[in-house]
């Protein structure tokens, strides 16, 4: 079995039907189930995910990218800063990062306050943080590869190439 189409296909839609899948992997639907349990169970396969567009809702989300500046730990170098910092509510999504700062993290919340009273009051805080930059997001265009917003004559932009 393939997995990396398997693995493509379910990325590009999570709703795909097990039939299906196994159509377009050309094997048998027990054989598909087997698979899918053994990438979950190992963990490559670590969700199943909807792509909300939150502007056309009357839901309030703010979203910010924060950059952390981090002192490494001995022994531990970065991942143990990296833990604390994780396991709150507020971090959507965490990266280590080569360049100017250590990591980047993705939060979301209610307001702003909110999640400025999140970096000064919880992150700020954790041990081995140095310093912090918050971007807040004003508009959103792109998620995971899908276009959230129409281009202004509805048409593609995207130049044509010919051989």
């Amino acid at each position: 079995m393939e997995e990396k189409l398997m693995l493509s296909l379910l990325q590009k839609n999570a709703r795909m039907k097990i039939t299906d899948l196994a159509a377009a992997l050309d094997e048998s639907k027990d054989n598909v189930i087997q698979k899918l349990t053994e990438l979950e169970q190992k963990k490559v396969i670590c969700g199943y995910h909807t792509i909300v567009n939150w502007d056309l809702t009357n839901t309030e989300i703010v979203t910010a990218l924060i950059q952390v500046n981090a002192s490494p730990e001995r022994e531990y170098g970065y991942d143990r800063i990296a833990s604390h910092i994780y396991k709150f509510d507020e971090v959507d999504t965490m990266y280590l990062l080569s360049g100017s700062f250590e990591f980047v993290c993705i939060v979301k919340g209610k307001t702003m306050q909110e999640v400025a009273h999140f970096v000064a009051s919880k992150l700020a805080c954790v041990d081995g943080v140095t310093g912090t930059s918050t971007y807040f997001v004003l508009k959103q265009y792109k998620n995971n590869g899908v276009v959230l917003i129409e281009d202004e004559d509805g048409k593609n932009d995207r130049l044509v190439v010919t051989p």
